[in-house]
This record gives structure tokens, sequence and C-alpha cells, in this order.
């Protein structure tokens, strides 16, 4: 892993976004910028040479017009530009797999709230070994006020995504609201109907645990304003909603063996395509 940030460039105004956001990240990281350019090329050798040059030097373009910007809104922030030539998600994955953070634009449903996530986002989002932010075109860089808010399942490992919030918190200067949702075992059948205090009481259990969770990262990072909430109802939805007001959400990926292509968890997936703000996705163990 190199001590960078990278960001999906293609001209596009979600990708613009995403280098707006990507480079206050950087500063913020104090890393290196890297505005990486893939040209999606056919497997067919018949492609015209005037063709070639035309795309090449609107590549060239392009990185140099949005890296002398970069540079002239961030002084001192080093940025570097690269051009690949391939599958785009399999370039983008590898430099994934290559950064601190890489980010992505990811084009929104219009006047309905969400994301349209093609191919080669959810490709790399899905595969990639470190973490990953989708931002939407009408996106910006986080100002203070919204906080971050996290989904956490307290039944499976999530140190990493832990530690990616909290640095992230520090980093930007925003408190932290983590946000765990749960049902009841259909075991409980209509116990909860009959009695209510049976709900209550199962979610007072688990905030208590999500509490202990938290704990050692809220005496680590003492300057980072964190709280949790164990609500009731569908965990997917829970997030969507608390995205309405966030500056960014927080999701987590499991590493699963699928025979073809990425794999996201239903919560993941759901938060993708449906929040407002932008949502970084952090692989687990």
């Amino acid at each position: 892993m190199t001590a960078r940030v990278t960001v999906g460039l293609d001209g596009s105004k979600e990708s613009l976004a995403a280098v707006n956001w990507a480079a206050t990240a950087a500063v913020l990281r104090e890393m290196p910028l890297r505005l990486v350019h893939v040209e999606e090329w056919p497997n067919t050798p018949e492609v015209p040479l005037a063709y070639a040059r035309t795309s090449a030097d609107r590549a060239e373009g392009l990185l140099r017009d949005e890296a002398d910007r970069v540079r002239k809104e961030h002084p001192g922030l080093e940025v570097l530009t690269e051009r690949a030539r391939g599958r785009a998600a399999e370039e983008l994955r590898a430099a994934a797999n290559e950064a601190d953070l890489t980010v992505l634009g990811s084009r929104g449903l219009g006047g309905v709230r969400g994301f349209i996530v093609g191919s080669v986002s959810l490709s790399v989002v899905g595969a990639a070994r470190r973490p990953v932010v989708l931002v939407r075109a009408e996106g910006a860089p986080m100002a203070p006020g919204g906080g971050i808010v996290v989904g956490v399942d307290i039944r499976h490992p999530c140190e990493a995504l832990l530690a990616f919030s909290f640095n992230e918190a520090a980093r930007w200067g925003t408190p932290l609201r983590f946000l765990h949702g749960w049902t009841l075992p259909a075991s409980y059948g209509q116990a909860a109907v009959i009695d209510p205090g049976i709900g209550e009481e199962l979610g007072g259990r688990l905030l208590e645990e999500l509490d202990g969770l938290l704990e050692p990262w809220r005496k680590r990072y003492a300057g980072v304003a964190a709280t949790a909430t164990a609500v009731a109802g569908s965990p997917a939805y829970r997030l969507v909603e608390a995205s309405r007001n966030a500056q960014l959400v927080v999701v987590g990926r499991r590493s699963r063996k699928v025979p073809l292509g990425a794999h996201l968890g239903h919560v993941a997936h759901a938060v993708i395509h449906h929040s407002p703000a932008p949502v970084a996705v952090v692989p687990l163990a």
C-alpha cells in the first residue's frame, strides 16, 4: 500500500466531483493525490490510428487541466497523473489496492435520491482490499455539521470499520454517529406485541454491547464526539434514512468467495444505491 489518495477521472461531472472530494481528503491526510484515467481499449487491433491519437490527446488534456486546477485550489498538494489502458474495472481495482483511499464518481438518479452504480464502480467497491468512497456529482467536500454515520453489525468483527471511521472523524473534525439496526428474532413470535418491553429490553442490551465495542476507541480518540444508537428496524432502511443529513456514510464489506464477480451484502448494496451522501465502503476480514 502506498500513502496516497487515488481518484478515477473520466471527464464526467461525477468524476470531477470525485476529484474535488479526493483532493480535500488528500490534503487532510497529507498525502499525494493521484489522478487516474483508464482508456477502455478494445480487444480488436483494428482501431484507427487517428482515433487512438485523438483519444490519447483528450486524456492527456483532461489529466493536465484537472491537475493544474487542483494544484491551484490546494497549494502545496502533490498531484500525480497516470494514464492506463485496459479494462477500467481491473485497472482501477489494481490502483485501489495500492492506495490508502480511492474515490470514484457515481451518477445520481435525477430527481430520485440515490446512485446509479455502474459495473466498473461496483466491481471496484466489491473487490478492492482498501477503502473506496463513492461521490455523487452534486456532492461537495464535507463541511462541519452533518457528521459521519457508521453502520455497525456488532455480531461480526469490525475493527477496520471502527479504525477508518474514527480516523476520518478526527481528520474532518466532525462527530460520529454509530448505528446498529436490529429486528426481533422470529422465535419471539407475537411476544413483542403482547409485551413491548421485550423489544425495549433487547434494544437496551444491544446498545450496551455497542457502547462496549466503542469504549476503547472513544478513549483513543478523546477529541472525537461519538454517539451510539441501536434502533429497531431494517439496518439498510435505517442507514439510508440516517444518510439524509450525513456528510459521509461508512459501511463495511465482508470478504466472500463467490463464483463470479464482486459481492456486496444487502445493507452495503442498499446504502450505495440510495444514500444522498458520499459512501465509504471498508473491506472487513
